[in-house]
């Protein structure tokens, strides 16, 4: 069986299964997750990302393979997730660039695209390491365009291709001594195996194994809960950069020209792991920083921000070692009693999640407000607790469907408080009794919720009208319990005119919680006034740590 050509149906048939393979391998994927940075779990980025791409190729299966293609590169750009998941959006969207033209491939052109693919991707990484994905990818399509000289069979041609993406994968930990001292191939090279292994079954007309077959040393690795994950050979005071912050800017023509060049170049001073890819709408970012922020500032400069996430790494790297500990003895394994009940809270901002751990919260998961969980990080969060019952206090209005959600796929009992802000959050916390059901904490946490008033200092993106309330873009915005009440220029006044009113004569206690970019002088002259102001009035102030918002205020 030979194929001379291939065309847009073909194709995306080859990416369906080339995504659902990689689905159906992602678990064996995150298990060889051991890159010395902890930054999420590479099977399941690289399985949302492919997932993602293979959806909108579906939207638009057709015969030209370069409309197809096309649609697979949105598709990743959108969905893209971490290192892993940017960096096959990048090999997929040179592939779709070099073809964009073409209705269908013959055996050089499709080899070309591979090649294609691979520049794009290096080019898109400040820093390429070899004995990653990237190598694989480099490796195979070399192997692509020298097959394609004697041979113009497409099958032939992605025969070879998995052959030598499978061997370069076996010399990754060659070339990075991490991956030899685990005893472990890379885990994005594995991945994007599993992908080209769905592309010459496609093509082929064969099935697939719905388990993963893994090799000896992988097999180890996933199965021997004794084995020290290579975050022991990283202490976590070691990480330079301890934010991994991923984010997307929509262009604005009336903000500053977009070079992607430059903005690589600038992006890089504020930290490593740099990803940056763009096309004529948007740039997607990825980069390990200490000062997210300043990222977050930087890329508004060119348009609106859009799908932001920020992760702790250290918290991650911690949360793994002890992990470790308790596994080193698996020939003893001591079957750990449920605990009655655990406390999750979402929260931004490393102040604000030690707030709730000081609390009682037994696990904070990171996101808010332009960073919210998925569905998927919730039920882990609930899985991890290893508790019987579960009280998961979103802290924002669009986070309480994803927790319903979490917690109907959740095998846990589990009550969803529906706070929509962290004091709401806090106030919640507050008023839990280990003595009463679930059902009753439920309802008396959410009654305490309801009695605090949230007040929020951030900035607009856009000019807008809203309730006859005139906003211009870069004011501060005075937000209560979920109302824009005040827009100034300056950010004293949009503060002193917000808490006038949010304060009464019945207030009692007003806390303040501080962002990573607030003045700390500002803050001390701030408590000052008020307590001139309202000398009854009782004032606590946390370092929130919480980005995009200089001020979150509650009063009770």
């Amino acid at each position: 069986m030979s194929i001379q050509t291939l065309d847009g149906n073909q194709f995306a048939e080859m990416i369906i299964k080339g995504a659902n393979h990689l689905g159906a391998n992602a678990q064996m994927v995150d298990a060889l997750n051991v890159f010395p940075v902890p930054d999420g779990d590479t099977g399941t980025n690289m399985n949302l990302s492919m997932t993602s791409g293979s959806k909108e190729v579906q939207k638009n299966k057709q015969a030209h393979i370069g409309k197809v293609a096309m649609a697979l590169s949105k598709g990743l750009l959108m969905g893209a997730r971490g290192n892993s998941g940017v960096i096959l959006s990048q090999l997929f969207r040179g592939f779709a660039k070099d073809i964009e033209q073409k209705s269908v491939l013959d055996g050089k052109d499709f080899a070309n695209a591979f090649e294609a693919g691979v520049k794009t991707a290096y080019k898109a990484v400040m820093k390429p390491v070899e004995g990653t994905i990237l190598t694989v990818a480099k490796d195979s399509a070399q192997k692509a365009i020298e097959t394609a000289k004697s041979d113009d069979d497409i099958i032939g041609i992605m025969e070879a291709v998995l052959k030598e993406a499978k061997a370069s994968l076996k010399r990754t930990p060659e070339l990075l001594p991490v991956l030899k001292e685990v005893g472990v191939v890379d885990s994005g090279g594995q991945g994007l195996v599993c992908v080209y292994e769905g592309f010459l079954a496609s093509l082929k007309g064969e099935a697939l194994p719905d388990n993963p077959v893994l090799e000896p040393s992988m097999d180890e690795l996933v199965n021997a809960q004794h084995h020290q994950s290579v975050q022991g050979f990283l202490h976590t005071d070691d990480i330079v950069f301890g934010y991994c912050t991923e984010f997307m800017v929509k262009f604005d023509s009336k903000k500053k020209k977009f070079s992607e060049q430059t903005f690589q170049e600038d992006l890089s001073r504020f930290g490593d792991s740099l990803l940056v890819i763009s096309d004529d709408d948007v740039v997607k970012v990825h980069i390990h920083s200490e000062e997210p922020g300043e990222v977050l500032s930087y890329g508004q400069k060119y348009g609106s921000l859009i799908n932001m996430k920020i992760e702790n790494m250290r918290e991650q790297h911690s949360t793994i070692l002890e992990n470790d500990k308790q596994h080193q003895n698996a020939n003893q394994p001591a079957k750990k009693e449920k605990q009655p009940y655990a406390i999750i809270a979402v929260s931004m901002g490393e102040g604000i999640a030690e707030l709730f751990k000081s609390l009682g919260v037994e696990k904070v998961i990171e996101g808010g407000q332009t960073m919210n969980p998925s569905t998927e990080d919730i039920v882990k969060a609930i899985q991890s607790t290893h508790a019987e019952k579960i009280l998961l206090l979103p802290n924002n209005k669009n986070i309480i469907m994803a927790a319903e959600q979490a917690a109907e796929v959740a095998e846990e009992e589990v009550f969803v408080v529906p706070t929509k802000t962290v004091p709401q959050g806090l106030a919640a916390v507050l008023a839990f009794n280990s003595s009463l059901s679930l059902e009753q904490n439920g309802q008396e946490m959410s009654g305490a919720a309801q009695e605090v008033k949230t007040g929020q200092i951030t900035y607009a993106v856009r000019d807008t009208v809203i309730d006859g309330l005139s906003i211009q873009k870069d004011d501060y915005m005075g937000i209560q319990d979920g109302v824009i009440v005040e827009a100034n220029q300056e950010l004293k006044s949009t503060v002193q005119n917000l808490l006038q009113h949010m304060l009464d004569s019945d207030s009692e206690i007003l806390t303040i919680l501080y962002g990573e970019d607030t003045d700390t002088n500002a803050v001390s002259q701030l408590v000052e006034e008020l307590h001139d102001q309202y000398p009854d009035l009782e004032i606590e102030v946390h370092n929130g740590k919480q980005p995009l918002y200089p001020y979150i205020f509650s009063v009770e």
